[in-house]
């Protein structure tokens, strides 16, 4: 599935820095728009960190899984 959103690459990020990136990110995020997040891992926990602090605000739609590149659309619901 093609997408037109912006890439959010952590990839070459330090460990430590990379979910603050990510939650930034999505911080920004308008309702009903979304960046492709690329990493070098399962980013599944990150799906549970969302799940327990975004509860129903957030999508989530596997692109690629591995076994050496993961990228997932992460979008904001848009507003009803």
């Amino acid at each position: 599935m093609p997408t037109t959103d912006p890439l959010l690459d952590v990839r070459p990020e330090i460990p430590r820095i990379r979910h603050d990136l990510i939650f930034t990110t999505f911080a920004a995020l308008l309702p009903g728009t979304g960046f492709v997040l690329v990493n070098d891992h399962d980013p599944k926990p990150l799906y549970y960190q969302l799940a327990a602090e975004n509860a129903g605000e957030f999508t989530w739609d596997a692109l690629e899984e591995g076994p050496e590149v993961w990228r997932v659309r992460i979008g904001r619901v848009a507003a009803a």
